[in-house]
């Protein structure tokens, strides 16, 4: 099911994201990276997280099933937006899964609105974006501003598939590759890497009271094990794992990243004291 409702919550907005709603069960909400969007980054995985869960997934504004924003995004304004989103889908609590920016969207979800995340399980995340990742996002702007598709394309695919995977690729799969990138290129991805240039969680880490996994990519050339260590050592409890992928879980390791996740979300039992009225808020994806 796609929803786009408009009920609201003291203390939070009136739902704008589009978004997919499916399975039964304890609450999980997602968090897509920037420039990606639900389909794109936990498409391969909602079956599966749909088999325990009632997994709401939304689009952030200006791509997938949600418009373009007509101002600038906001870390607090976004984590808001999800989390009325889960309320507005019946889910009272819920674990979340963010991935790369999104992790950032669930760090200050949980900071906020501590009364109701249960758990966060952070892939290919970061505290603030270095100088590294600074000057990739400018040049992934730059590449998006100038309109040039392809090596628009080569920049995401070389930055994005670990080498392992990448080298393994032979020369027609690697063309497929560049030309479903640069088709697929959503039109708030400017907006969602300005954003990224923001962002900083280093004062919310330490109030994280949830259960936390911290996966970290271990080929990921976008997103450097420095980042995602740190952002490990900084929340108390958590733990790290380590998954062979780059950037891109979905793309090269979607099974291994699946039980990942559902595994620990299960020893953590997050979500079990979900609101009744999850189930009546599922249904089949869009």
């Amino acid at each position: 099911m796609t929803s786009h409702t408009t009920e609201t919550t003291a203390g939070l907005p009136v739902p704008t994201l589009g978004r997919v709603v499916r399975g039964t069960g304890p609450g999980l909400l997602l968090a897509h990276g920037a420039g990606g969007g639900i389909d794109a980054n936990y498409g391969p995985l909602l079956e599966g997280l749909a088999r325990h869960h009632t997994v709401v997934g939304p689009d952030y504004p200006g791509t997938g099933r949600t418009p373009r924003a007509t101002a600038p995004l906001t870390l607090d304004g976004l984590a808001d937006e999800l989390v009325a989103a889960a309320v507005a889908e019946g889910l009272d609590t819920f674990a979340i899964s963010g991935y790369s920016l999104g992790t950032a969207v669930a760090v200050r979800a949980a900071a906020r609105h501590p009364e109701r995340v249960t758990a966060l399980v952070l892939t290919a995340g970061f505290v603030r974006p270095n100088p590294r990742l600074r000057l990739a996002v400018r040049l992934w702007r730059e590449l998006l501003e100038a309109g040039d598709a392809q090596r628009l394309a080569a920049f995401l695919v070389l930055n994005g598939m670990g080498a392992p995977a990448l080298d393994r690729l032979g020369a027609d799969d690697l063309d497929s590759a560049l030309a479903g990138t640069a088709a697929t290129v959503p039109p708030g991805t400017a907006d969602h890497l300005a954003l990224l240039d923001t962002v900083d969680v280093s004062g919310d880490l330490a109030g994280i009271a949830v259960p936390t996994l911290v996966v970290s990519t271990v080929h990921d050339a976008l997103v450097s094990q420095h980042h995602q260590r740190e952002l490990a050592a900084g929340i108390p409890g958590a733990r790290l794992t380590e998954l062979a992928s780059g950037h891109l879980p979905f793309v090269e390791r979607p099974a291994e990243w699946l039980e990942t996740i559902t595994g620990f979300l299960a020893s953590a039992g997050a979500g079990a004291a979900a609101g009744a009225g999850a189930a009546a808020g599922a249904g089949a994806g869009a």
